[in-house]
């Protein structure tokens, strides 16, 4: 199991947090350090189920800064994955991806029933 994530993100550490108390081990990626790629984010949207919009943090500095509420109906899917692989701070998180599925933010009572 992957779990992406951006330390200083107080909701990243609830999901760490949900997950040590659960005892469910997962390999811990900086999503600032290490911004998941175009093809990881195709293939854990694919696995997530949700309207690609979903995939962007709409709370985030740089989605606001670039004006990305008025930008993204415009885009074309293509343009769109280019733009969240090219900087992890747009992505919505934390992501948990495992066989199956991928989880996009943390929703306590989502996640306790994909684990």
């Amino acid at each position: 199991m992957l779990f992406v994530c951006y330390p200083k993100c107080s909701t990243c550490k609830k999901a760490r947090a949900f997950l040590d108390a659960h005892d469910i081990p997962a390999e811990v990626r900086d999503i600032k350090e290490e911004n998941p790629t175009e093809q990881e984010l195709r293939d854990w949207h694919a696995r997530s189920g949700l309207p690609l919009k979903r995939l962007f943090n709409t709370s985030g500095q740089l989605y606001r800064s670039l004006e990305l509420s008025k930008k993204l109906p415009g885009m074309s899917e293509d343009e769109q994955f280019a733009l969240l692989a090219s900087d992890g701070m747009l992505v919505r998180r934390p992501i948990l991806v495992a066989e199956g599925f991928a989880l996009f933010g943390f929703r306590q009572k989502e996640w306790e029933e994909k684990l």
